[in-house]
């Protein structure tokens, strides 16, 4: 196996190409095509989990957080985002990060924080948008199911919890050769009818590439006859967020004491109760006050995130209370979901688990 068969079983789950713009997802260091030894899952990637991957033979570290989000002009080991780059590279180590896609991937952060906690009835809090494309050729009618299984194979065609979705509907083609022209069927400067179908199918942004080199690949003719529309459809199964209900509402004495045990927190700030049962809960992995709107709408009764600024606890309004809980605190259990894919995906190498505690807050 090499570096490139993780990357592209990370992409599979969280596609790059679901990342903020500010993010820096994807293989950091190292060479695609370099042999994997070992890989080790971590929270971070710092010095220390570094010299843990080298002790343990890993010459991969498939990381949520990226180490490296800004350009760099020099390598001198000033800081220890240079200190971790430089020991990385020393020792032919591939560091991969999973950061804002996997965030928004389905089953990602925000959905392993939410089943930590129970929540049931769950969906996405803020359904991403722009990412959805639907392509509409025309084929023959002969050759239409060939070609319709190329575009479901390359990724088109699936629908929340269905796959293999199009519609189709038929009609005639019309059309005349040139006298360079190839035809499939039809002579040069002969007008041309053909029994066809026109096939409708919805695919992801991302996958565009593929799909269109699916479609020429596998349809009969030189000059495939196509057009793809931009959708302005939310994508409900990728976004920010979640929100779900408890199975019974509890009072904000049981859900402080609920919200502690199942998280195993010391402490968290929030906003005052609302002085009614606790039910419906909103919650976002990592810096989540930018969905405290969404969370509003969603009449959640409580948002639980990380990273609120001072002024934010205010925009409450006593629509409902904001639980703080740290950003790590609220994503830290994605490494147990990242370490449980890769393990299930890849058996002729060994996929560890990091030992290295990376959270730099401390509770005095």
């Amino acid at each position: 196996m090499l570096v490139h068969d993780i990357c592209s079983s990370m992409e599979a789950w969280a596609p790059l190409a679901w990342q903020e713009s500010y993010d820096n997802s994807g293989l950091l260091t190292g060479n695609r095509s370099q042999k994997v030894t070992g890989v080790l899952v971590s929270f971070d990637c710092t010095e220390e989990v570094v010299e843990e991957a080298i002790a343990k033979g890993c010459n991969v570290i498939v990381a949520h957080h990226p180490i490296l989000f800004k350009g760099i002009k020099q390598l001198t080991g000033r800081d220890y985002v240079e200190r971790t780059l430089i020991l990385a590279i020393k020792n032919d180590i591939a560091i991969y990060a999973s950061h804002t896609n996997l965030d928004h991937a389905p089953k990602g952060v925000s959905y392993h924080l939410a089943q930590k906690l129970g929540l049931q009835s769950g969906k996405v809090l803020r359904p991403m948008r722009d990412a959805l494309r639907q392509i509409t050729y025309y084929v023959p009618e002969a050759d239409a199911e060939k070609v319709r299984e190329a575009l479901h194979a390359a990724g088109a065609g699936n629908i929340g919890e269905y796959s293999a979705c199009s519609f189709s509907s038929s009609g005639t083609g019309r059309f005349t050769p040139s006298a360079a022209a190839n035809p499939t069927i039809g002579q040069a400067g002969k007008s041309e009818e053909v029994a066809e179908l026109k096939v409708d199918m919805l695919f992801p942004k991302h996958l565009e590439s593929a799909v269109l080199g699916a479609l020429f690949k596998s349809h009969p003719y030189e000059e495939v006859a196509y057009f793809i529309t931009t959708l302005g459809n939310a994508w409900q199964d990728v976004g920010a967020g979640f929100v779900g209900e408890l199975p019974v509402g509890l009072s904000a004495t049981d859900f402080t004491l609920y919200l502690k045990e199942k998280l195993n927190l010391t402490y968290f700030r929030h906003t005052p109760w609302q002085g009614k049962l606790i039910k419906r809960i909103a919650l976002c992995g990592g810096a989540g006050s930018f969905l405290l709107a969404d969370a509003i709408r969603a009449q959640a009764d409580v948002y639980i995130s990380g990273d609120f600024k001072y002024h934010e606890f205010f925009d409450a309004e006593n629509h409902l209370t904001i639980c703080d809980i740290g950003h790590y605190e609220s994503e830290v259990m994605i490494k147990d979901a990242m370490h449980e894919y890769l393990s299930n995906n890849f058996s002729t190498f060994a996929v560890l688990k990091s030992m290295t505690h990376t959270n730099p807050v401390s509770l005095a």
